[in-house]
């Protein structure tokens, strides 16, 4: 039994040759003598799913989480506080490295009125030849762009979308694409002119560029809250799906966002996941460039509020990844895995997917040597993992989790320390279960 005495705060002290204190309790546990205690279990093996993750597109929406829109996860031991604080973990605003830039970033939260325009409108020549321009320049000439002179470049763009020839829907999409990329009131244009349900269609063209810029276009006006309810009613849904399965690497990742901009309408969450996204979004977890592994985990994060999508994931094998992301800290990711993990727990089929991933040694780990931010996210997912299951109590004490439980339950933010203190007196109940 160890003493709140000989417990630290902070992280745990590790041994430098490869194995944690963690690992050295847990070798111990294995190899004492035993009294007709049933063997310890190995841990399931985990694949290892690379981790050098950067900062991606998909932030640019993530604050409204902070504030809970649209959410009604209803997971068990979470109280509305302590969700809002799970959901500022996925609001962390980054560089975009992308179509989405930074620009669009500002430019997204200003109101209609703010948005920077001339008092002269441009030549409409200027805007139509933006094709053929340098990035620099063409964000130039939109940002001072009238919408009385973008107008007739829009509707040109839609006539060109509705054309028999491939050659000018690439060209419209691509357009399209570049002037949703800067304006809320392009966008609102955009929306209003009928270029969505054009756009659609695109995202099954066997051209991958005019499936890249029918995606990522689609991603753009999203950005405008009323074209997420035209982009839906156009039947995008399960297109976008299919872009992510078949697509160029930016075409999957910027239909991934799509998704995630849609699924920030609760009704939609359900069809999203109906229509097949997790399936694609579990494969851009394990393949998918830095980029479209953390657009996949954060999409998957707002999908998986509901049960039925839960499950999806669970079906579709989200576990091993998800615990190789916690296993591998260090990318940006780590932590935001756990609250995934956590979701999953809510369901029986996860809690049983996680452990055979080799979850509860991982989240030890977390526990022992992560930051504290992550412990927090691990001691609640291990919570929900051993609340109803006396044999994950067991293999929780056999991973030597107790101390780093103890120096949580001293040291730990007060969720930390509640759910700690909560978990360490399953495991004496366990205890003295055994002993009866």
């Amino acid at each position: 039994m160890v003493s709140l005495a000989d417990s630290q705060c902070g992280r745990a002290p590790r041994y430098h040759h490869g194995r944690s204190m963690r690992t050295v309790r847990s070798y111990l546990f294995h190899h004492r003598p035993s009294t007709g205690a049933p063997p310890a279990l190995a841990p399931s093996s985990s694949a290892a799913v690379s981790e050098n993750l950067t900062d991606s597109v998909v932030d640019f929406k993530l604050r409204e989480l902070a504030v809970g829109v649209g959410s009604s996860v209803a997971e068990p031991a979470a109280s509305t506080e302590e969700l809002l604080e799970i959901s500022r973990e996925f609001s962390d605003c980054s560089s975009f490295g992308s179509d989405i830039s930074g620009e669009l970033q500002r430019l997204a939260s200003l109101p209609r009125s703010e948005a920077p325009r001339s008092t002269a409108s441009p030549e409409i020549d200027g805007i139509e030849a933006l094709g053929g321009t340098g990035i620099g320049s063409s964000s130039e000439i939109l940002e001072s762009a009238s919408l009385d002179g973008v107008e007739p470049v829009v509707r040109a763009c839609v006539e060109g979308l509705g054309s028999p020839s491939a050659e000018a829907k690439r060209v419209a999409a691509s357009k399209i694409r570049l002037l949703a990329k800067h304006r809320s009131d392009f966008r609102a244009l955009i929306g209003a002119s009928g270029a969505i349900p054009a756009l659609v269609p695109l995202l099954r063209s066997t051209d991958p560029a005019a499936q890249e810029s029918a995606a990522t276009a689609l991603l753009n006006l999203s950005l405008e809250e009323v074209n997420k309810v035209r982009i839906a009613a156009a039947g995008a849904i399960k297109p976008l799906v299919y872009a992510m399965r078949t697509g160029t690497a930016a075409a999957k990742q910027n239909a991934a966002c799509a998704l995630l901009s849609l699924s920030m309408i609760e009704e939609n969450r359900a069809t999203i996941g109906a229509c097949g996204a997790i399936p694609p979004l579990v494969a851009l977890l394990v393949g998918g460039s830095s980029r479209g592994k953390k657009d996949a985990l954060t999409t998957l994060y707002k999908l998986c509020s509901t049960r039925r999508n839960k499950e999806r994931a669970v079906s579709a094998g989200a576990a091993v990844p998800l615990v190789g992301m916690v296993g591998e800290p260090g990318g940006g990711t780590a932590e935001k895995a756990m609250v995934v993990l956590g979701s999953l727990a809510a369901i029986p089929e996860g809690r049983e997917a996680i452990v055979e991933a080799g979850g509860i040694p991982t989240l030890v780990e977390a526990i022992e040597a992560g930051p504290a931010r992550g412990r927090e996210f691990a001691v609640h997912a291990l919570l929900l993992l051993c609340a109803d299951s006396p044999r994950n109590r067991g293999l929780l004490v056999r991973e030597g989790a107790i101390p780093p439980l103890v120096a949580l339950s001293q040291c730990g933010s007060a969720r930390a320390k509640l759910k700690a203190e909560t978990l360490l007196g399953y495991l004496r109940e366990q205890r003295q279960d055994m002993a009866r």
